[in-house]
């Protein structure tokens, strides 16, 4: 057998590693003082108390200037930055291409919030598959759900609306920001000509209209103490863990599970080894760069023993992608499939009849 194949058993044998760990420094391109956007997020039902906006907690000595950590990338948007990458030229020979046409929309599942749990999936020739697959995770073979969707594998799923099969993540991101300061941000529109002035409009006499033209771009209109973005004073890290641990777990039935975890293992290096899928551009006024300046050094990656010893480990994408490669070829990457969405499977799912999502009003609360 080529050592290649084998040059991971380590990791995936009893009394194995707990995990592969990463933590990157970054800084704003702008600079580590520079102004950045975090996400913003509506306020918390029920009996949440979240007002809204950014995510800060703190601060946690309970003064006004005391610590904070702010949410700068979920789990979640970290899982969707890098699972479609796996559609690209490079990377998808690695993993089946599932495509599903909806209407004039045609979506590869990799794209998809919940993975093989998404309705967009369920609700085609392919559902009762992936059902049979959740199926065989829950009796403990989790190589049929590998051959249609072994992303969901690597950054879980859990088939909320049927089986309730929950597949743990093997590799989870988050970027937080550290001390930050809250800023807000002012700014008003002018309308290119005074249109009731000028004569070309009337003068709105009610609220309605008064509202029309503001939404309309013919009226002034200001915005005062939106959200201005933060400044990062404790400065932002990139957390990543790839969890052994949690892959030695991922059964094959009768099979030897070894091919099965080398590749899962296999896909799991080359997302956790992506050169620019986690940071770079994130959304408008929230670019990250390493910060080539930090202290003890911009990028810290350890294999992390179950009794606490720390091993410095390097991994360059090329060999997370050699690896895969090897693993791919010898457990057998799952075919390629072209499905259409179901209109008529989708309402038998909305009245019940599809699943136990319409029995039970089962919702799930599960990002990607």
């Amino acid at each position: 057998m080529s050592t290649l194949l084998t040059k991971f058993d380590s990791w995936l044998a009893d009394g194995g590693p707990a995990a592969l760990v990463l933590r990157e420094q970054l800084m704003p391109v702008e600079g580590r003082d520079g102004v950045f956007f975090p996400p913003t997020y509506a306020s918390g039902q029920g009996d949440s108390k979240f007002p809204g906006g950014y995510n800060i907690d703190g601060p946690f000595n309970g003064q006004p200037d005391g610590e904070n950590i702010c949410l700068v990338d979920s789990v979640g948007s970290q899982a969707n930055r890098v699972e479609p990458e796996f559609a690209k030229e490079m990377y998808r020979g690695l993993v089946p291409q599932i495509t599903i046409k909806a209407g004039d929309r045609e979506v590869n599942l990799l794209e998809a919030g919940h993975r093989a749990g998404d309705a967009v999936i369920r609700c085609t020739e392919l559902g009762k598959e992936v059902n049979a697959a959740f199926k065989s995770v829950l009796n403990g073979d989790a190589g049929p759900l590998a051959k249609i969707a072994p992303t969901s594998l690597v950054f879980g799923a859990w088939d909320s609306r049927d089986t309730q099969a929950k597949l743990p993540r093997v590799v989870s991101s988050t970027i937080r920001a550290f001390n930050v300061k809250k800023l807000t941000r002012s700014a008003q529109f002018v309308p290119a000509v005074d249109y009731v002035a000028e004569g070309v409009l009337e003068e709105p006499t009610d609220k309605a209209t008064k509202d029309a033209y503001s939404q309309m771009g013919f009226t002034h209109v200001p915005s005062t103490g939106s959200h201005g973005g933060i400044i990062a004073t404790g400065g932002i890290r990139r957390e990543a863990t790839l969890n052994l641990a949690a892959l030695r777990l991922i059964k094959a039935g009768k099979d030897d599970p070894a091919a099965l975890r080398r590749y899962i293992l296999g896909l799991a290096l080359v997302a956790f080894t992506h050169p620019s899928a986690f940071v770079g551009y994130l959304r408008q006024g929230c670019t990250l760069v390493l910060d080539p300046e930090a202290k003890p050094s911009a990028r810290d990656c350890s294999i992390v023993h179950c009794d606490g010893r720390r091993e410095p480990q390097s991994i360059a994408q090329q060999d997370a992608m050699a690896f895969a490669g090897a693993a791919a070829a010898k457990f057998g990457v799952g075919n390629n499939q072209a499905v259409e969405f179901s209109k008529d499977a989708a309402k038998r799912d909305v009245s019940g009849e599809g699943g136990k999502a319409g029995k039970k009003g089962k919702k799930s609360t599960k990002d990607k």
